[in-house]
């Protein structure tokens, strides 16, 4: 024992002596510092509430204290990448260009390497060993705030490529800096006010509020929804700015509108409104005409919105959101019929707007006025512009499927890893109930050997059984459950490997919302298209229909529009239904419109297009026959 003792007290004196005593030993041989320059640690301080401050203070450093020897220290390597990481994200918040592309991804990979990202979690677990009760403050929050570091830098990585246009490699680099966060911080911890690393919360509402931009900017509006409300989580911890959360909540709303959730996305404009700290900003006036737009698209009539839409109109005198506004209010009067005054208002958006969206909206209105006026001229360019457009339709296909691929791969990662968790802590609670009852049942039958003779210690120890068996039981089920759940990660691993763009017309992604929400629905003629409200289709749905139409059918709209100047806009969405072999009773309650009514509409499309023929049928005719026209 004593021999023992020795040898600890010789190797605690070895340990002491060592040449470099400012480094720290991972179970993997990478040594991590102990020492980060205190200057590099104000700077980055600074940075979150003084950004121009910080840099003022960061950038002489690269002139006095750069490394320029080959054989520098770990603690001198260190700074030197924290030094990079610090000066990238500086340049971003004071809006420069980004001038140390080269060394910040060294940067990340050096972190990446301290870190071991993309390996197993045992490194994690090694550096968790700091986190000891006895251990000093610095030691127990080195690990964390390197892997904090890490994910930092993988963050303005991603902030580089996006605005090089490479968005995939950007949620690549975002998703890689959320995985980085949650490995190393439990969200308990993280959801709460005082931590031992500052600025957590903001840092995971900037990586959510990223990936939902950048979801919102393909219309992937469920992931959007999804990582906007993580955001907002955060944000209520710590704020990102005055007003982020009256900005998240606006965003919230928005992506409930471009699902036709109106009701809904009206809800969140109005509590972003509220939240609002001023009203002389672009914001306000943003929620403003968002909530009138959709007070008359819940049918509370036009004059109040068109009223309140003019009037923001007044407040501006930015060009860009004046012709935001002229877009809402020519699409109530088209919607009205009032194409003159639709006209007036939209002609200037389609010219002058340097927003392409609008600029399509816009043209699709004033394709549909110009037709029902005799101007050809104008028609014919318009049909050019739309067309333009739709070249680069497979291009944004492909860009959605990659999106989509990198975040439900995230997301199943992180349900095999809740999988796991819940299984050890299934296994963990049986145990401890199995335990406790085997030794008091135990001490039970001996107790009863000594005292109540065989036949008593007989039944208790069937008694025994039956509890074992019982228990027994239970662990089974938690097993299968635990089966079920990996099934599913399974089943959604398949899905992500089997998405692919659609080879057919009814296999778009639209055509299948339709004809999913037509078999749930079973939609029939004498029940009022009211009652059938969470059925309908919006707009971008209908453009989505009809944008599948004519890539998988020549352009099948444009050749109908042009064999028969009589149909409408409105007719050519209906024909873009009837393509999928929909009945009348269907159509009227995707488009909220009574049966008779849309009936009418049936009979009217099949006299412009001269045949008594049910109408599916006649324009499967049409869109499957390359001659025509």
């Amino acid at each position: 024992m004593r021999f023992s003792w020795g040898i600890a007290w010789f190797l605690l004196l070895a340990a002491c002596t060592r040449p470099d005593d400012n480094l720290v030993e991972t179970r993997h041989g990478t040594s991590l510092p102990s020492v980060i320059s205190p200057e590099l640690s104000v700077i980055d301080s600074l940075m979150w509430q003084q950004p121009d401050s910080a840099l003022m203070r960061l950038l002489p450093y690269f002139d006095t204290c750069r490394d320029v020897s080959r054989n520098v220290s770990t603690s001198a390597e260190y700074n030197r990448h924290y030094a990079h990481l610090l000066l990238a994200e500086l340049l971003y918040k004071n809006d420069y260009a980004l001038t140390n592309r080269a060394e910040l991804l060294r940067a990340v990979d050096y972190f990446d390497s301290l870190v071991d990202t993309h390996g197993a979690d045992t490194h994690g677990m090694s550096l968790r060993r700091y986190n000891r009760r006895d251990a000093s403050h610095t030691s127990a929050t080195m690990p964390q705030s390197i892997a904090f570091l890490d994910a930092r830098a993988h963050y303005i990585n991603g902030v580089g490529y996006y605005e090089n246009d490479s968005v995939v490699k950007a949620c690549g680099e975002y998703l890689k800096a959320l995985k980085t966060m949650e490995n190393h911080f439990d969200v308990e911890m993280v959801c709460t006010p005082s931590l031992p690393i500052p600025h957590i919360p903001r840092f995971m509402a900037y990586i959510y509020n990223r990936l939902g931009d950048l979801f919102s900017e393909q219309f992937m509006m469920e992931p959007s929804i999804s990582c906007y409300e993580n955001s907002l989580v955060f944000s209520k911890i710590e704020s990102t700015s005055l007003q982020c959360i009256s900005v998240l909540l606006y965003r919230i709303g928005n992506e409930y509108d471009k699902m036709g959730e109106i009701s809904k996305a009206r809800q969140y404009y109005e509590q972003a409104l509220e939240k609002i700290p001023c009203s002389n900003n672009l914001s306000y006036r943003d929620l403003v005409t968002l909530i009138a737009l959709s007070d008359y698209q819940l049918g509370y009539g036009m004059e109040q919105p068109i009223q309140t839409l003019r009037e923001i109109a007044r407040q501006t005198d930015d060009e860009s959101e004046k012709l935001a506004r002229f877009l809402t209010i020519g699409d109530i009067f088209f919607e009205e019929g009032l194409l003159d005054s639709a006209l007036f208002y939209l002609e200037p958006v389609f010219g002058y707007s340097n927003r392409v969206l609008s600029q399509i909206q816009a043209a699709e209105y004033l394709q549909i006025i110009y037709d029902s006026i005799g101007d050809d001229k104008k028609s014919d360019e318009c049909i050019r512009f739309l067309a333009q457009q739709k070249k680069t339709e497979g291009e944004n296909k492909a860009l959605v499927s990659q999106l989509d691929d990198l975040f439900q791969l995230h997301m199943t990662k992180k349900q095999e890893k809740q999988a796991k968790k819940e299984q050890k802590k299934t296994i963990v609670e049986t145990i401890g109930i199995i335990v406790p009852i085997t030794v008091v049942v135990a001490l039970t039958v001996v107790f009863l050997v000594k005292h109540k003779g065989r036949k008593k210690m007989e039944a208790e120890r069937q008694s025994h059984h039956t509890k074992q068996a019982a228990l027994s039981g239970r662990l089974k089920r938690s097993n299968q459950e635990v089966r079920v759940l990996k099934d599913q990660i399974k089943q959604q691993h398949v899905l992500i490997k089997t998405n692919e763009s659609a080879e057919t017309f009814t296999d778009e992604p639209v055509c299948r919302l339709i004809m999913e929400r037509v078999n749930e629905g079973q939609f029939k003629s004498k029940v009022d298209y009211m009652y059938y409200k969470r059925y309908a289709l919006d707009k971008q749905q209908l453009l989505a229909l009809r944008v599948a139409a004519d890539c998988h059918f020549e352009q099948f709209t444009v050749r109908l529009k042009k064999a028969y100047p009589e149909l409408t806009h409105g007719d050519l969405d209906y024909c873009c239904l009837y393509l999928l072999g929909l009945s009348d009773a269907d159509v009227a309650a995707l488009m909220q419109r009574a049966y008779n009514t849309v009936s009418e509409r049936n009979g009217k499309i099949r006299r412009i297009l001269g045949n008594d023929n049910p109408l599916p049928f006649t324009l499967i005719g049409i869109a499957e026959d390359s001659s025509f026209l």
